[in-house]
């Protein structure tokens, strides 16, 4: 997928390295910025029971 992505990038080879580069970048930002923070609303990698005390 990746390759098939490279090659048909417009440009020689170092453009297509500089596209490639901000393509990473924005696909890892958007990730960061929107998807991330929606599913941390379905995971419970945040709740701590640190701290908190059992009873029984």
């Amino acid at each position: 997928m990746y390759a098939w992505i490279f090659r048909h990038l417009p440009g020689p080879l170092w453009l297509k390295i500089i596209q490639s580069l901000i393509l990473v970048t924005a696909a890892l930002f958007l990730m960061v910025q929107y998807l991330f923070p929606w599913m941390a609303h379905f995971t419970s990698f945040t709740d701590s029971t640190i701290g908190s005390q059992q009873h029984s």
